[in-house]
């Protein structure tokens, strides 16, 4: 299997010549990159003008692989032809380079792109793209895919590293400025002295002092046909580095490639608009970063909201006033991470009259329209607290659940619901806090523990009782003026029968259960059972079996 990388758009915040200068000193070897031991050229090639400069160079690489392995190859040293070409005129410099050792059984390709940056001609930006395909190699060839991707990995970070080392060292020796190339017919007299081929040089490093003698006139020679070459980069269909970390967090090198390849065949095969970044990390995340598996259940996410028109439903769709009045739950501040914080108690909901009331799709629709929000909400503390906040935290407060809750349409609404968040909102759920759970607990988390991910399960945590209120219980999550009062908190939280809905910055109010919500509908009188554990596995397998 063909392994592919592809880089974000990095961005120095100097200009292309002062890069270059930078980079030209990684030649012949580099301290910085210890599995670089030597490089030599082999070919060289510059046009008479001097704004053309083509080296090809032979580059030794010592890898870190184990002995037996370096044995069985009979090689101590890797090989790899490294070319670049260098277009002063155009600003631009592509690097190409492919493994000479072993090449009838690996192939490697690497591509590598300074351009300046579109939007603003004194920055550089670079991209860099690589392919890894093992063919055979004597029965290891999982191991050696293996370490190739870790030894390359692993250097990929430290290239803008080394050129700010190297930016460092010019800064150091007085050079913090490098002319743009310049047509040897107009350059100024005072150079004419130099010889032919130095008059043809691409690059000339010169002194601050040298560079406000020579004043604006490198700038105004520069290239006259104007603008860099159209495959630049541009934000709209790019991703920078310095924003994946601003707006997605940190990632890996090979984080980052999935979610750029994964990204780039959405643009190519979906028209119009595409899902945002944090929706398309969201699903990488859930599949592990597979790329073929997260694309398979975004492309049937996307179909599904397209087909119930999910994009718009916190404009178009407005919820019964049933469930406006009675539905016991609300967005309410946030969590010590940032994270928008979802309070609900369900435990004084009768759901049983919900489901009568409103049937499962009208549930499942503001269920729907709670997870958009939260959606909305996610972006909006990224921009507050400056920094990448994708999920959300739910609180469940489960004082008053019985067996009247486990109602077997109830229980059947339910698993739905987590059948459909599963599988289109993946990855939004950053912490679940369970407070006061009852003896019947037990018997709802077997029903629908089954239906949740294992990735998502991990994020829960369980209080019985007041446990919640001692060490490593809600104070260690959210704040004391944030938790509500009915839960010992300081907030104080209205549930009266037709409050508005919680989440405001004042006094927030959350809706509170009641039973029976359609006029005439009572539920059968019940015979009082003490919940001991042979009645719970009888009730568990009696819904069970009958769901």
């Amino acid at each position: 299997m063909v392994q592919k990388y592809q880089s974000p758009v990095r961005v120095y915040k100097q200009p292309f010549e002062l890069i270059m200068a930078a980079y030209e000193r990684r030649f012949p070897t580099c301290p910085l990159i210890p599995m670089f031991v030597d490089s030599d050229t082999v070919n060289e090639f510059k046009s008479e003008d001097g704004a053309i400069h083509v080296i090809e160079r032979r580059c030794k690489l010592d890898i870190d692989a184990p002995r037996l392995l370096k044995k069985i190859a009979g090689v101590d040293y890797v090989y790899f032809v490294q070319k670049n070409s260098l277009n002063s005129r155009e600003r631009t410099l592509h690097i190409e380079a492919h493994n000479e050792t072993f090449s009838n059984r690996v192939i490697i390709n690497e591509h590598c792109c300074y351009t300046v940056h579109p939007e603003n001609e004194d920055w550089t930006c670079f991209e860099q793209s690589a392919s890894l395909d093992i063919k055979s190699f004597f029965g290891f060839e999982s191991t050696v895919e293996k370490i190739a991707m870790k030894q390359y990995t692993s250097n990929i970070k430290k290239g803008k590293e080394i050129i700010e080392y190297y930016l460092r060292q010019l800064e150091e020796e007085g050079i913090t400025f490098v002319p743009r190339w310049t047509p040897p017919s107009i350059t100024p007299s005072s150079e004419t002295s130099l010889s032919s081929g130095k008059q043809a040089a691409a690059l000339a490093i010169v002194t601050p002092e040298a560079a406000l003698k020579e004043g604006p006139s490198s700038e105004a020679l520069s290239n006259p046909s104007g603008a860099p070459e159209p495959v630049a980069t541009t934000p709209d269909d790019k991703l920078d580095a310095d924003y994946i970390k601003r707006y997605l967090g940190d990632l890996t090198p090979l984080q980052e490639s999935c979610l750029i390849r994964l990204r780039q065949w959405l643009q190519e095969t979906h028209k119009g608009k595409i899902p945002k970044d944090e929706h398309i990390l969201r699903f990488l995340r859930a599949r592990d970063f597979n790329i073929d598996k997260a694309r398979e259940t975004m492309c049937q996410s996307l179909t599904w909201r397209k087909q119930h028109q999910v994009d718009y439903i916190l404009d178009t769709w407005t919820p019964p006033q049933v469930l406006q009045d009675y539905y016991a739950g609300g967005w309410h501040h946030h969590d010590k991470d940032g994270r928008p914080l979802y309070v609900l108690r369900l435990g004084q909901m009768d759901t049983k009259g919900l489901v009568r009331a409103l049937g499962e799709e009208a549930l499942l629709r503001y269920v729907l329209s709670i997870n958009e929000e939260g959606l909305r909400r996610c972006e909006e503390n990224t921009k507050v607290f400056g920094r990448p906040i994708s999920s959300w935290t739910c609180l469940v407060d489960l004082e008053g659940l019985n067996m009247r809750h486990l109602w077997r349409p109830g229980v059947k609404a339910l698993l739905r619901i987590i059948e459909v968040v599963e599988a289109n909102y993946p990855e939004t759920l950053g912490r679940l806090l369970i407070l006061r759970a009852p003896r019947v607990f037990p018997v709802l988390w077997t029903l629908v523990s089954p239906f949740i991910d294992d990735n998502t399960r991990r994020k829960f945590l369980i209080y019985a009782g007041n446990n919640y209120q001692g060490p490593g219980g809600l104070l260690d999550y959210i704040d004391t003026e944030v938790i509500p009062d009915f839960l010992g908190g300081e907030c104080m939280v209205r549930t009266s029968s037709r409050g508005c809905r919680g989440g405001g910055e004042g006094g927030a109010s959350l809706h509170g259960g009641f039973q029976n919500v359609v006029a005439g509908v009572s539920d059968p009188p019940r015979r009082t059972v003490s919940t001991t554990c042979t009645f719970l596995r009888y009730m568990l397998a009696r819904i069970w079996f009958r769901i």
